[in-house]
């Protein structure tokens, strides 16, 4: 047995079994490098805990700091981690922003033993608050419990989303102001329809379509405008056969009533298409050279008769200058123009007629009415702006006819201009460019007279609607015509067949049955008699592009629906120029 002396006198290596008289001194080496890898492995995390990007803490479940590493105090805008530590004694007070969330992430950990992505609010060093997203771990080491946190910062992200929330509030803000806007305007125009009895109900299923698949007037009057007109004309040709029939007094009163009102709906329908189509930008001007006469004729012929029925004069005095527009839309200036000069007009007429200004034409349209007070001729050009003067018992229309002629003007950039006196009348003019002087075109033929009888001309109608059918049918044999119906290409073909039939002229609807067009019936029945037949395209079809389609084959177009005037004067142009 050693003695005391000896037992105090006994190195570290003795006490722990490592002496020169024990057998384990030979894991001394091995020991002192697994020493030495754990020392090395504690300064790599060491290194990790100081330099990791993210912030990271140790607390104990009481709320305190054990340890946190700098870039959980620059997170938290604290100088260095140790003043953070020393600022924040109670996390749950001072570093939640809500105590609860702390209480809810401990709940979570002791249920878990681990949470991911736990997104809270925690208070910066200047009171400001931060989000962040927390990986915890609850670490249970004896009787003692850690809370291991890894915090990163995710205010951008959050601001962010809350920038995009508040853009999506402000763009679901500006939706509904122009729901209720479009709510308004539909209600407008549902006050200025309401007594269109025929009209009616079509147009309220179109309102009624618009506010539920929230788009605008403009879009669903154009995809209703087909179905619309084709009933419209159908009808308006029928009153049209019943008004030169000699009838009882009572029974022409009423056919005059519906004529009335037929005309009116018509009106309001292609004022509106007119007004949705430049109101979307979607006309386009397509000008070039023509005689200025070609319009005036059709001017008078159209309205001759109106204001014959209406007690007045209509003088046109005529120009063979030859000017450069498009035909299509200075027309319709022109019509506006002078039918709103005869609604207007009590006594007296009214007179279309021309002045040279420099390089362009200036067309005028004189009336007799009791013109316009000074201080409303800026509101004429406004949409549903009506004026308060006595009317002479013409339909008075919705007021969208001068709003029309100001878009046009814009689209054909032709100024207009309106001057008037009290008790005197007005004028309203547009000025149109001359063509150049080397142009050459041929003279227009003559104004065509409304009223002639035509002699047995075999006339063939293509149209997939029986009710058109009908309607052409009796309208124009009751002119003289002979005139065979037919619902597509194939029928017509077969009929000709039949009766040996030899066509003057073809009158041929746009849209057939089954995706076809009047344009393929035109060239199936070209095929089948071996030579190109006159004809022209009766349609509500009124896109620029078919437009645009239909002229370049050299067709005649009148849009449904057709004033029975326009179509006597196309058919007694087409004819003359066969004999």
């Amino acid at each position: 047995m050693k003695k005391r002396s000896e037992r105090n006198n006994a190195t570290f290596e003795d006490l722990i079994g490592l002496g020169n008289h024990s057998a384990r001194k030979n894991y001394y080496p091995e020991l002192t490098q697994k020493l030495d890898e754990l020392e090395a492995e504690r300064n790599r995390y060491k290194w990790l805990f100081d330099n990791a990007l993210h912030g990271i803490f140790q607390a104990d479940l009481s709320g305190r700091f054990r340890t946190v590493n700098p870039a959980m105090a620059a997170l938290c805008g604290y100088s260095s981690a140790n003043h953070l530590v020393e600022q924040i004694t109670a996390i749950d007070q001072q570093l939640f922003v809500d105590a609860q969330a702390y209480k809810t992430l401990l709940m979570l950990l002791s249920r878990d033993g681990k949470v991911h992505r736990y997104e809270t609010r925690l208070f910066k060093a200047d009171g400001n608050a931060i989000f962040v997203s927390m990986n915890a771990l609850l670490k249970r080491d004896a009787d003692d419990v850690t809370l291991e946190v890894f915090v990163q910062d995710i205010s951008e992200r959050k601001n962010d989303q809350a920038r995009l929330k508040k853009l999506n509030e402000e763009l679901e803000q500006r939706v509904e102001e122009r729901t209720h806007a479009l709510a308004t305007v539909n209600s407008k125009l549902w006050d200025e329809i309401r007594e269109r009895e025929v009209a009616q109900q079509q147009l309220q299923v179109a309102k009624e379509q618009a506010e539920d698949a929230n788009v605008s007037k403009d879009k669903y009057l154009a995809a209703a405008s087909h179905d619309l007109l084709q009933p419209m004309n159908a009808a308006r040709l029928l009153v049209s056969t019943l008004r030169e029939r000699e009838l009882a007094a009572a029974d022409n009163h009423l056919v005059e009533r519906i004529h009335v009102a037929l005309e009116g709906a018509e009106d309001l329908l292609t004022d509106l298409l007119d007004i949705s189509k430049l109101d979307q930008n979607a006309v386009q001007s397509d000008p070039c050279a023509f005689h200025l006469s070609q319009l005036l004729n059709a001017v008078q012929t159209e309205f001759q008769p109106v204001a014959e029925s209406a007690g007045l004069v209509l003088r046109i005095r005529k120009t063979d200058q030859v000017v450069f527009s498009d035909a299509h839309l200075l027309m319709r200036v022109l019509r506006n123009f002078v039918s709103n000069a005869l609604r207007y007009t009590n006594t007296g007429g009214v007179l279309v007629g021309c002045r040279l200004r420099g390089q362009q034409l200036e067309i005028q349209v004189w009336d007799s009415g009791e013109g316009i007070p000074h201080g409303c001729i800026v509101d004429i050009f406004k949409e549903f702006n009506q004026l308060e003067q006595h009317r002479n018992g013409m339909r008075t229309g919705v007021g969208l006819g001068l709003a029309i002629v100001e878009r046009i003007a814009r689209v054909l950039d032709h100024p207009i201009g309106v001057h008037s006196r009290s008790d005197r009348g007005s004028v309203f003019s547009i000025k149109v460019p001359l063509a150049d002087a080397d142009v050459s075109l041929p003279m227009p033929v003559g104004q065509v007279s409304g009223n002639n009888q035509f002699d047995g001309e075999a006339i063939l109608v293509v149209d997939n609607d029986q009710d058109i059918l009908i309607s052409m049918q009796a309208l124009l044999t009751q002119w003289g015509l002979k005139v065979y119906i037919a619902i597509d290409a194939e029928e017509a073909i077969a009929l000709c067949q039949q009766g040996q039939i030899v066509p003057r002229v073809l009158l041929l609807d746009y849209h057939l049955n089954d995706g076809k067009t009047g344009l393929d019936a035109r060239q199936s029945l070209d095929q089948y008699f071996n030579y190109q037949i006159p004809a022209a395209l009766l349609t509500a079809e009124r896109a620029d592009h078919s437009l645009k389609q239909f002229r370049a084959q050299g067709l005649q177009v009148l849009n449904k629906p057709m004033k029975p005037g326009k179509l006597r004067a196309l058919l007694t142009h087409i004819l003359s120029l066969r004999t």
